[in-house]
């Protein structure tokens, strides 16, 4: 490694680490310097036991999770189906480490098919290995597995003295690895299952605990808008989900006064007030950032579930999350204005400033090109970069510095100076220190075209536009001409055609056309129905 490239590298860490909250960095170094020592969170606990009684809980019928295990020991995760010949090994390493998460998540306690039988019998197959199993005890597999347990246990009257002890160890696992150098996602979920915890034991040391980071955590990351503040529409809907838990839980037990039933029902009301308006009149969800299908429980489920509960959406208009839609009976546009967010926990974000997806009729024409994988490697380094998505490159540099598989150093920083329900327009400086060049987008609907004014303020730049799989995309001269619609290009410099992938799903990319519309300062598309 040359000094220059290690000068960069170091810059680049310093830009991500400024970002940082000091309590992240506090515990970044308490948990590095345990590690070291080998103090082995589950070893110290293992031998604790619970000596009360737990409580019998109820629950109203929750979402059917995704079939993920098929007897006898094959499970399908993130679109890869393995079969465990003999003893399931929960620290699977084939594929990757989210595929060995979700295998310790036990979510597929919760799908449609799922007996007492076999949900039993893999527990208890789970204890039988714990000791060796590392990735298990993580704290976020370790918080989603205790919910998960406790939810399978109260909807199939499983007596809840039978695995007391083994949970309460877990809980108190948990207890001394919660989250606080990741913050975000992570936190709330470590919050969401010692609420579960506690109402299962009766505990009131361990209700503290929840109430403390929910209150905290859900008033910080549910914005005014009710969207997560990660601003991935994916993890928006499994938080979504999780709130919606926590408030049946407290809904349908008298345990701690239902102190937090009011403040769950509102977090819940309003986030999916954001689901609504942030979803197509298809009832898909943008793509944008961290996100893909077949993660998440799909909006007809949280809003099923969310009736049965009690639940009604809040009348809300999108702001504080930087997204913004322009729809009508032709068009329906996801335009995304906001900043990388939330500041200190950008692992979800991706370089897409002024990006946008595009439904025509009811269908994805302009897409973006989806998330595939957390692995560190080329795929995840292009599916962030600003190239994947459908706002302008300068110098095929992105616009904020995404690196690593979830790491953001310098990010562009925006500025909205129109914002109706027919225009939107927005500027970035994420160009501006490396190459003097600031960005600014206008986007406009009527009922038979958008129309999108490109700026930089000097040099050449490049507008990505990238098309759905199922679209049959021709250039012809300065036009690119779909199905049903046309797109005309004034000032362009050249047109190019290329293939590339779209990632629906995690594991999936199918091939398809994106164009790179060459420009010097100004471009003016239009996008016209035929």
């Amino acid at each position: 490694m040359n000094n220059k490239t290690r000068f960069r590298k170091i810059a680049l860490l310093y830009s991500t680490i400024l970002h940082l909250k000091t309590i992240q960095i506090r515990y970044r170094i308490y948990y590095y310097i345990r590690r070291k020592l080998k103090c082995i969170t589950k070893r110290i606990v293992h031998k604790k036991i619970f000596n009360g009684i737990c409580k019998s809980l109820n629950l109203l019928p929750s979402i059917i999770n995704y079939t993920s295990y098929y007897p006898e020991r094959s499970f399908e995760f993130l679109n890869i189906k393995h079969h465990f010949q003999y003893n399931i090994d929960w620290e699977l390493s084939k594929y990757s480490k989210l595929w060995t998460y979700n295998l310790n998540y036990f979510e597929f306690l919760s799908q449609k098919d799922m007996s007492i039988e076999y949900g039993v019998r893999i527990i208890d197959e789970f204890i039988i290995s714990i000791e060796n199993n590392s990735t298990g005890f993580e704290p976020y597999p370790l918080s989603l597995r205790i919910m998960n347990w406790i939810k399978f246990i109260i909807y199939h009257q499983i007596n809840p003295e039978k695995y007391k002890n083994i949970i309460w160890t877990q809980l108190q696992c948990l207890t001394k690895q919660k989250e606080y150098h990741l913050l975000g996602n992570h936190l709330l979920e470590n919050g969401f299952a010692f609420l579960f915890g506690a109402y299962y034991f009766n505990d009131a040391r361990m209700y503290d605990q929840a109430k403390n980071i929910l209150l905290k955590e859900l008033d910080e990351q549910i914005l005014d808008d009710g969207a997560h503040f990660e601003l991935s529409p994916m993890y928006h809907s499994l938080m979504s989900y999780r709130v919606m838990d926590c408030y049946n839980l407290v809904l349908c037990n008298d345990l701690f006064d239902k102190e937090l039933k009011i403040f769950l029902k509102e977090k819940a009301e309003l986030m999916l007030s954001f689901s609504q308006k942030i979803s197509y009149q298809n009832g898909d969800i943008p793509l944008m950032n961290d996100a893909a299908n077949g993660i998440a429980p799909s909006n007809e489920e949280l809003f099923s579930y969310a009736g049965s509960l009690g639940l009604i959406v809040r009348e809300s208009k999108l702001s504080q999350s930087g997204y913004r839609k322009l729809t009508n009976e032709n068009f329906d546009l996801c335009f995304d204005v906001g900043e990388v967010g939330p500041t200190y926990q950008p692992g979800h974000a991706h370089a897409d400033t002024l990006s946008f997806e595009l439904h025509i009729h009811n269908r994805p024409v302009i897409v973006d090109t989806g998330t595939s994988t957390y692995e560190v490697n080329e795929i995840r380094f292009y599916e962030r970069s600003t190239a994947a998505h459908n706002t302008v490159s300068i110098n095929g540099e992105n616009s904020s510095e995404v690196w690593a598989g979830h790491r953001v150093g310098k990010r562009a920083l925006t500025k909205i100076t129109e914002d109706s329900d027919s225009c939107v327009i927005a500027s970035h400086d994420g160009y501006f220190k490396r190459f003097g060049v600031n960005h600014n987008r206008c986007i406009r609907l009527n009922e038979t075209e958008v129309l999108i004014e490109d700026n930089v303020t000097k040099g050449e730049a490049v507008a990505n536009f990238h098309f759905h799989p199922d679209e049959e995309i021709q250039i012809f001269g300065n036009e690119v001409r779909g199905k049903d619609f046309v797109l005309t290009f004034e000032k362009a410099l050249s047109l190019k055609l290329i293939t590339s992938h779209y990632s629906p799903k995690f594991n999936v990319r199918i091939d398809n056309k994106s164009l790179e519309v060459a420009f010097n300062e100004n471009l003016i598309t239009r996008i016209r129905l035929i």
